[in-house]
């Protein structure tokens, strides 16, 4: 079935969506990370921040769920919300990371990748991806998923009584 493709517009608000759930997700690990080093919420704040890359960020947290300190089930709860945060990074980055092109009537609308790859001999750039249908349900379904992973995250901060 040809489902249709929403004008540019309503593209760029749709990532928005996914671009503020990631970020408002990614915050939360300032919760995971006060309980996981044992410091307050503002000491846990300045350490994210400090922090400037989301993979520094999810690297420190899962290192401190890692260790041998850390219960069992507190390191499989964070794990697990680290993984599934991670699994959509690949998206996000995606969309982060690229320029738009569209028409004149902001339809066929498609990212140009803004990067190089290097094979052997030879580099490739500018991959380009068109953002049909099914590429706005698979960012659909990515929000939806962050969503998830955000409560997930507020739940198991909850149950170990880490700083919120």
């Amino acid at each position: 079935m040809n489902r249709p493709v929403p004008p540019f517009r309503d593209v760029l608000t749709l990532l928005g969506q996914l671009n503020y759930t990631w970020t408002n997700t990614e915050s939360l690990l300032i919760h995971l990370i006060a309980g996981l080093a044992g410091v307050d919420k503002e000491t846990a704040t300045i350490v994210f921040l400090t922090l400037n890359t989301t993979r520094a960020r999810v690297d420190l947290v899962e290192r401190l769920a890692k260790m041998a300190r850390t219960p069992s089930p507190v390191r499989r709860d964070v794990l697990e919300v680290t993984r599934k945060m991670m699994a959509e990074a690949k998206l996000r980055n995606k969309y982060n990371h690229c320029i738009y092109s569209f028409d004149d009537t902001g339809d066929n609308v498609s990212t140009l990748l803004m990067r190089v790859s290097e094979s052997g001999d030879s580099l490739r750039y500018g991959k380009m991806d068109a953002i049909d249908a099914d590429e706005i349900a698979n960012i659909t379904r990515s929000i939806s998923r962050l969503a998830q992973t955000n409560r997930e995250i507020w739940a198991l901060a909850r149950r170990h009584g880490f700083p919120l």
